[in-house]
């Protein structure tokens, strides 16, 4: 079942919750991240369709990007209290393949 973009996107409210636990983009040298507001609704696309990255939608920037950010926060135990967060335990994770 195909999700639409819109229909994957965050509320204010989920987000208000989200938002403290990401990393900081704050003094940050080098390139500047990418918004993980944006990047998440990419990985929560994925999460929730199984499809693979390759197909996220491109308004939610470069799959790879969210791959990767996606790879970290899991290393990290961060995706899975953002799951908590949401009181979305169940939700399957993202598709680990990744071919380039």
């Amino acid at each position: 079942m195909a999700v639409a973009p819109e229909e994957a996107a965050l509320t204010e409210a989920q987000w208000a919750l989200i938002e403290p636990l990401l990393p900081s983009r704050r003094g940050r040298v080098g390139r500047p991240l990418h918004d993980h507001r944006q990047v998440l609704g990419g990985i929560l696309w994925v999460a929730r369709t199984g499809c693979s990255w390759r197909e996220m939608p491109e308004e939610y920037g470069e799959f790879t990007t969210a791959y990767r950010r996606w790879r970290a926060w899991k290393e990290r135990g961060l995706w899975q209290r953002i799951l908590q967060t949401l009181g979305w335990e169940a939700l399957p994770g993202p598709t680990t393949k990744f071919r380039k």
